[in-house]
């Protein structure tokens, strides 16, 4: 069973920078591919950023040249940098897990398991 633990994120003006954290564990595949996602009231859950076993990494054109995906293996441990932030980008944010491919166009439901989530505020 892969287990999400998340941490990070909270409040910051407009222009500032939060990093996200999420540690993961039970892997039993050979192949994955980790995303994060964020959900603000009212809107579908979208995607933000994923990274595969090979550490390839896709975005979303919201945050393209402000975020950053990336993965430690050695701690088993997925971030998200976020630099530049703005109001928009307010919202939960979630990591997950899937076990085989996938890229910022793989849809939230074939993702296999998920963080509880952590809530990023940005204020103007």
């Amino acid at each position: 069973q892969v287990q999400l633990v998340q941490s990070g994120g909270g409040s910051v003006q407009s222009g500032g920078s939060l990093r996200l954290s999420c540690a993961a564990s039970g892997f039993t595949y050979s192949s994955y591919c980790m995303g994060w996602f964020r959900q603000a009231p009212g809107n579908e859950r979208e995607g933000v950023a994923t990274i595969d076993i090979f550490g390839t990494t896709t975005y979303a054109d919201s945050v393209k040249g402000r975020f950053t995906i990336s993965q430690d293996n050695a701690k088993n441990t997925l971030y998200l940098q976020m630099n530049s932030l703005k109001p928009e980008d307010t919202a939960m944010y979630y990591c997950a897990y899937r076990s085989t491919w996938c890229s910022i166009s793989t849809a939230s439901h074939d993702y296999n398991y998920w963080g509880r989530g952590t809530q990023v505020t940005v204020s103007s």
